[in-house]
Order: structure tokens, then C-alpha cells, then sequence
């Protein structure tokens, strides 16, 4: 096998396996792309909560192998350079393209803000009626959530009736539903 072969097969498998990963992130495939990581893969330890990304992962590498591969057979077919500066400039080359790829990767993880189960846990906010609770019925429950405002489903847990724009706690929350009780009651005010 000669240089350009070599090049050649380098830039085809970087070029497939990248191609591979963004197919199979856009399918959502086990395994593959974006989504769905083995622990400790690519990742360098945990900084502040995140994993850090540690610059020899699929994607850094798989930019590696392209661009080294493509840049080296357009060096060796049509140029006639000493193939030692060909090989450096490969190199330089794939580092580059190896670069880029983990920079753009970098800024995106920067986003990343690690879940917390407790951030999601309905038992204990503290909402508004926005639609009354008929004794034995459904209302409506308004609540801020994560610098948003949100909507649920709710029914009284003793199944009294609760008006519009009491204040009620979240006493538990089954199939999507908030079972609620006035603040007062809770805060110890019975009226």
C-alpha cells in the first residue's frame, strides 16, 4: 500500500464514522450520536457537577481521521511535495480539524446544566388556583417552575370545594394530577 492508498482509506473511514454518528443521532439509536453515552466515555472526570469533555472522544477523533486522511491524498495526488512535510501538514491538518470539532463541542456542554430529580418533585410547590376545584372535581393549579410558569390538573385532598386565587400546597401528585391543600391550613391558619 502506497501513501495515497493510506490517505485515501484514513479519510474514508473518518468521513463514515462521522457520518454513522450524525445518522444514528438523528434516529435517536442506541448507542450512537448524541443522547445516549457509556459512563465514563469521553469524559475526563466531573467539574462543578458536569462532566468535562476530554478532547480524544468519537467525534474529535473520527475529525481527526477525515481531515488528516482528505488533506494528505490531495497532498500526495496532486502535488509534489516531499511526502515527510506532506505527512506533517496532514497532521496539522487533522489537528486542526480535531480542534474545531472540540471547540464547537465545548460551547455546546458549556449549556449543559446537570438534571436534579428533587427540581422536579411536585410534592410541596406552593401554587395558585387558576380554575376552581369543585368538592370531588378537577381544577386547575398555576405554579412557577424553573423560571416559568406552568399549569396542572389538580383536586382538593380532603374534597372540598377550593375558590379561584387561593394559595394551595401540593400535597401529592398521582397520574398527572396535583392534589392540593389551602396554604392556610397547612401554615396552621384554619379560617
Amino acid at each position: 500500500m502506497n501513501w495515497e492508498g493510506f490517505y485515501l482509506i484514513t479519510f474514508l473511514v473518518g468521513f463514515l464514522l462521522s457520518a454513522v454518528a450524525f445518522l444514528a443521532g438523528a434516529v435517536h439509536m442506541p448507542h450512537f450520536g448524541h443522547g445516549h453515552h457509556v459512563p465514563g466515555h469521553g469524559m475526563r472526570g466531573l467539574k462543578a457537577g458536569r462532566a468535562a469533555l476530554s478532547p480524544f472522544n468519537f467525534a474529535t477523533v473520527s475529525a481527526f481521521l477525515a481531515w488528516f486522511g482528505g488533506t494528505g491524498y490531495l497532498l500526495e495526488r496532486f502535488s509534489t511535495i516531499w511526502i515527510y512535510l506532506g505527512l506533517f501538514i496532514a497532521m496539522m491538518s487533522g489537528l486542526g480539524g480535531a480542534s474545531i470539532i472540540f471547540w464547537i463541542l465545548a460551547k455546546l456542554m458549556a449549556q449543559e446544566t446537570p438534571l436534579d430529580p428533587a427540581d422536579y418533585d411536585m410534592i410541596g410547590v406552593l401554587g395558585k388556583v387558576a380554575s376552581p376545584i369543585k368538592p370531588g372535581g378537577t381544577g386547575e393549579l398555576i405554579y412557577s417552575r424553573a423560571g416559568s410558569r406552568r399549569a396542572s390538573p389538580a383536586r382538593s385532598e380532603d374534597g372540598v370545594e377550593i375558590c379561584r386565587d387561593t394559595e394551595v400546597i401540593v400535597t401529592r401528585f398521582e397520574k398527572g394530577i396535583a392534589y392540593v391543600r389551602r396554604w392556610d391550613e397547612m401554615a396552621g391558619e384554619k379560617q
